[in-house]
């Protein structure tokens, strides 16, 4: 595909359809996933997901990163796992005798970080800076990682002996966490076609700089006050359910949502509706992702998992507690939008 500038809308909601269209030549159902797979890469956030093996979830990002003609890495995080294998590391070199910097996994596109849990603390907490300031120093000196960067971490839900738990801090960073399920059975009969077939071919649709043109254009669209302030107020209930008429909730939270959780339900709901052909958001698209932007940010109390309660469960009791606003017109979001300079 030549490489070509992308001048309206129209372009940049062909090309994306392209990627997807491209992607789903080899991965069959898991919508949901892909979806969020590509609402973090047009917000520019980082995505954690849990399932059991063999769900496909290092093809998606590997076929993705095919798609968009860019990087891949994956890493497998193992117990003797040190942070320079992640970032990088300085090496001296005998016959000069200087010292050379090698840059680690990281510098990449879509970075896979496979049973992020069974890592200790420190390689975990060496992704903190990689993440959030999508940078790495090595001995003073500042590296600056390509963009657009991702992070997609897996966890197994089934194994937890050799695991540590991951920081909260750490956690945080992640703009959502998706949980992936198992396949219905006509789509895992295209499964088993697909993959004991011929393995269909993979084109490059668009490029990084593309990319970069989806991201920006996703920030263009128009989000109304009210739907910020139906963020505002969920993630303010995670922190005080009482204050907002859920009191019977107090022994359950721990700790409540970051305001990091309020800005990801903004630019998610944002991305979602770039993904479904729309310039402007709905309540819908806030609502849908919901559940992923929180359930990773709750801390529950003994008292909550002793009761069986679950952050899931939480979360559409906070839901159901408070309604979400009126659509908002779609001509009155138009006419914002348009009155923002590009």
């Amino acid at each position: 595909m030549e490489t070509k500038e992308l001048t309206t809308r129209g372009d940049v909601a062909t090309l994306m359809e392209q990627v997807l269209y491209e992607v789903k030549k080899l991965i069959v159902g898991q919508d949901a996933f892909l979806e969020r797979v590509m609402v973090a890469i047009l917000a520019q956030g980082h995505l954690l997901v849990e399932g059991v093996p063999g769900l496909a979830k290092t093809l998606t990002v590997k076929t993705l990163a095919q798609t968009i003609n860019g990087g891949f890495r994956r890493i497998q995080f193992t117990p003797d796992l040190v942070p320079a294998d992640l970032v990088g590391n300085r090496i001296y070199n005998q016959k000069t005798g200087e010292f050379s910097t090698t840059l680690g996994p990281v510098f990449t596109h879509l970075l896979l970080a496979d049973e992020i849990n069974r890592a200790p603390a420190k390689v975990q907490s060496a992704l903190l800076e990689v993440m959030q300031e999508r940078q790495v120093t090595i001995a003073g000196e500042t590296h600056v990682l390509p963009a657009p960067f991702l992070v997609m971490a897996t966890q197994n839900p089934i194994e937890t002996e050799g695991t540590y738990p991951l920081p909260e801090a750490q956690v945080d960073r992640f703009m959502m966490k998706v949980l992936v399920g198992y396949p219905t059975p006509e789509e895992e009969f295209v499964i088993a076609q697909r993959v004991t077939g011929e393995a269909p071919v993979i084109s490059a649709i668009a490029t990084t700089e593309q990319l970069a043109a989806l991201q920006a254009e996703c920030r263009r669209s128009f989000v109304e006050p009210a739907l910020v302030q139906y963020a505002v107020r969920l993630v303010c209930a995670t922190r005080e359910p009482a204050r907002y008429g859920l009191p019977e909730l107090e022994p359950w939270f721990t700790f409540g949502a970051s305001p990091r959780a309020t800005i990801c339900l903004v630019e998610g709901a944002r991305a979602l509706a770039f993904l479904r052909g729309r310039d402007y958001v709905l309540p819908e698209d806030m609502t849908a992702i919901v559940p992923d932007v929180l359930r990773h940010r709750l801390v529950l109390s003994y008292q909550a998992l002793a009761d069986g309660v679950t952050a899931d469960a939480a979360i559409a009791r906070l839901m159901q507690h408070i309604p979400a606003p009126a659509k908002a017109l779609a001509p009155h979001a138009t006419a914002e939008r348009a009155s923002v300079p590009a």
